[in-house]
């Protein structure tokens, strides 16, 4: 009889969907105040999941609560940036 591996879950800052870790997106704070795409899922700093749908939640992804899951305060240009990549990661996956 073969053990089963332990699943790691993680839940989805804006629709709070519970689901395996490797099947969302980590967003990390960076160092000089943005957020960015943590493709290895080992970067260094404070870091929230987001799902791979760029509808998920009923209003999408919401600023604010991921915001306030990384501790911090993304301007209008890096929101537009990290928007942007996040919609380029989402289309690399599918």
């Amino acid at each position: 009889m073969a053990k089963q591996r332990h699943v790691p879950l993680r839940t989805c800052v804006s629709c709070g969907t519970k689901t395996a870790k490797r099947d969302l997106l980590r967003i990390v704070a960076g160092p000089e105040g943005g957020a960015e795409i943590d493709a290895s899922s080992k970067a260094n700093g404070r870091g929230a999941y987001l799902c791979q749908d760029p509808d998920c939640g009923p209003e999408g992804r919401r600023r604010g609560r991921l915001q306030h899951a990384l501790r911090l305060t993304l301007d209008d240009d890096k929101w537009a940036e990290l928007t942007k990549s996040l919609a380029q990661a989402a289309s690399a996956r599918a």
